[in-house]
């Protein structure tokens, strides 16, 4: 069995890169039965999740890593859970915001995963 903590730093790097660079491209990762909790709303399904992540209300996003915290969630199925802190720039802003985001992966085939479970929160101080 790969390292579980390698493997949330490679789906990290990976969904992060995509979402700063075009959030469509993350239609692989989720799957119908999949969930998203964006700021207290849940959308169910890969279609409303990335046209909820597509119709966000700005046009550029960067993400910067703070904490990567990974466990195993269920041993006998292989899912992951993934616990991301950070911060996060907005087209011209320059103050950054703080957020929190918590995955579920599940395997689907041998070495991928796709998310099951993906709960956003930005962190207000």
């Amino acid at each position: 069995m790969a390292d579980i903590n390698e493997i949330a730093k490679v789906f990290v790097d990976f969904y992060y890169g995509n979402f700063d660079a075009d959030r469509n491209n993350l239609r692989n990762v989720y799957k119908d039965i999949s969930m998203l909790t964006f700021e207290g709303q849940q959308i169910q399904g890969v279609n409303g999740i990335i046209e909820k992540l597509t119709n966000l209300g700005f046009k550029r996003i960067q993400h910067k890593i703070q904490t990567i915290d990974a466990q195993p969630s269920h041993p006998s199925a292989g899912s992951i859970l993934v616990s991301v802190t950070g911060q996060l720039l907005t087209d011209d802003e320059q103050n950054p915001q703080r957020f929190s985001q918590t995955f579920q992966l599940v395997p689907d085939g041998p070495g991928n995963y796709f998310i099951f479970n993906d709960i956003f929160r930005l962190c207000y101080m």
